[in-house]
């Protein structure tokens, strides 16, 4: 995808990326549980200069009554990109690419949630990204880990996520948007670290087997770093900041 010059810039000979990272190394990032009171559970995160706010509703009543499910509850999850999100105006309209995350991110939580607790209801995950910088669906899948904690909503675990990715023939963690656009694969993860699962796994570009194994591997370490995040956002909410 790349070409020469493109190379040079993303990974340097002393292995420093575009942005000055390690190949090891993840963006900057913060997370906060909470902060919308009309919410039932709620999440704010900067992932680099990702920045995405995630509200859940339920467990509620499904409306219309037909499309609810007598043996469990059903999760629904919506993204949405603001059109002042990206340089250019973005069309306020769902895109076919926001329909397409909303059922991975969906699919990607739904081993994680015990919907067989709440039969003939629905919970609603919405998910704003305010600014987008490359790697927004794994950024929103952690945050709306986060937000269905807050909630309240009976988990088997957090689904942590984070990319892997190919650069200059190097794999890399966390791939910003210039590595996205101009590198050789990117790799999404999603992974509950307690129980040791896989519930997002996808790939655009071209690995060899070591190399998809490397990926993979790199990924599951990253994710384990953003759980411990998601932990902290969580424990800094209910139980304050400084308190181990």
């Amino acid at each position: 995808m790349g070409g020469r010059d493109a190379t040079m810039v993303l990974l340097d000979e002393n292995g420093i990326r575009c942005d000055g990272r390690k190949v090891d190394e993840p963006r900057r990032i913060m997370i906060r549980a909470g902060g919308l009171k009309n919410a039932d559970g709620s999440a704010y995160i900067e992932f680099g200069d990702n920045k995405i706010l995630v509200g859940v509703f339920g467990p509620r009543d499904v409306h219309p009554k037909h499309m609810s499910d007598t043996d469990t509850g059903i999760l629904r999850v919506r993204y949405h990109m603001e059109p002042f999100s990206v340089g250019e105006r973005k069309n306020p309209a769902p895109s076919r690419r926001e329909i397409e995350i909303s059922k991975v991110i969906k699919e990607a939580l739904e081993p994680a949630v015990m919907l067989d607790k709440f039969p003939r209801t629905a919970v609603d995950v919405f998910i704003e990204v305010l600014q987008a910088d490359g790697g927004t669906r794994c950024a929103a899948l952690t945050a709306a880990s986060v937000a269905l904690a807050d909630a309240g909503i009976p988990m088997r675990d957090m689904v942590a996520a984070i990319a892997a990715g190919k650069v200059a023939d190097t794999v890399i963690l966390d791939v910003n948007n210039e590595e996205d656009q101009a590198g050789q694969a990117d790799m999404p993860i999603g992974y509950m670290p307690s129980l040791k699962k896989i519930t997002l796994l996808q790939l655009d570009g071209v690995l060899t087997p070591e190399e998809y194994k490397k990926c993979v591997d790199v990924g599951v370490k990253g994710c384990e770093l953003v759980y411990e995040l998601q932990k902290k956002a969580l424990h800094d909410k209910y139980f304050g900041k400084g308190d181990e």
